[in-house]
């Protein structure tokens, strides 16, 4: 076995936690790879990992070494891209996790279209709202709303979301149509928490050219879009959510806006992956395709 089998395998063990678990993605009974790992710390004389009944982690030395792997395994893949057809022509299973509501509405009506035009991607598809662990987890990238925090991996900005508060007939023919963010305290919201943390998402508003965040006190929360909509339909109060989630009810008047005049700032979208991804022509492709799509439907940076 090469030095780069080694070193791929050594990865994959630090990012699964297990021997088999890397074997089993690789392809490699876990015999050859407890043998690799053997011959490469002999090799270096150097103990690279702990190994214990439940689970497997790096030593420091194994730490730094895992680092400095992932540099030269990203530029073997980039240098290799260069002179073979793989960069025009990707192939192979390419693992992405996206928001459900925003997929389902975006991406998956045009995804016969990216299927057609790279038909050697083999695509693993997931969605939800849960945040993965993309290494520890093996997913390729991901398309996530909102503002980013993890500097750790590369983000690329795809699209921008408008934001708008609105309420059902019924709800606003009861309780009166807010004119101002300090009416809101005679009214209700409609509170969404992270299924995550449990945290509930303030009404963000733009007053004065500046951002405003408030709690609006309501009888039901939820952590799921389609019911965060369906309240409000049904005239448990106030919502904020993109646009999109809710035209058809805004145009057919099922839904109305309020407060159009403080709507927040646009929710940014944007495609994140590792930092040893980025050159990879499945990732690549996919990054740029989703780029077009929102593109074609007017929601562009």
């Amino acid at each position: 076995m090469d030095r780069f089998e080694s070193m791929r395998i050594f990865t994959r063990i630090v990012e699964l936690g297990s021997f088999t678990r890397a074997g089993e993605e690789l392809g490699f009974p876990k015999a050859t790879v407890t043998h690799a790992i053997k011959q490469l710390e002999a090799r270096l004389r150097v103990r690279l990992l702990h190994r214990t009944t439940r689970q497997v982690t790096a030593t420091l030395d194994g730490d730094a070494y895992y680092r400095r792997c992932m540099r030269l395994l990203a530029d073997l893949e980039e240098t290799e891209n260069i002179f073979s057809e793989a960069s025009a022509n990707p192939a192979g299973k390419l693992r992405i996790d996206m928001h459900g509501t925003l997929g389902m509405h975006f991406v998956m009506p045009l995804l016969p279209q990216f299927c057609d035009r790279y038909p050697n991607i083999e695509l693993e598809i997931g969605m939800g709202d849960r945040l993965i662990d993309l290494v520890r987890e093996s997913v390729d990238c991901v398309l996530r709303v909102g503002e980013l925090r993890d500097s750790s991996m590369v983000a690329r900005k795809v699209a921008t979301l408008e934001q708008v508060t609105c309420a059902s007939p019924a709800y606003l023919e009861k309780h009166g149509v807010p004119k101002s963010i300090a009416e809101l305290e005679q009214h209700r919201g409609i509170n969404f928490f992270s299924s995550q943390t449990g945290k509930f998402f303030p009404f963000d508003f733009i007053v004065d050219g500046k951002p405003l965040s408030c709690a609006i006190k309501g009888m039901v929360s939820v952590n799921n879009a389609d019911a965060y909509a369906a309240c409000c339909i049904n005239g448990f109060g106030l919502i904020q959510v993109p646009r999109y989630h809710v035209e058809k009810e805004l145009q057919s008047g099922r839904l109305q806006e309020v407060l159009a005049e403080f709507r927040p700032d646009p929710m940014p979208v944007a495609v994140l992956y590792p930092h040893h991804r980025q050159l990879s022509p499945r990732v690549r492709v996919f990054v740029d395709w989703m780029a077009e799509v929102f593109a074609k439907a007017g929601q562009s940076t």
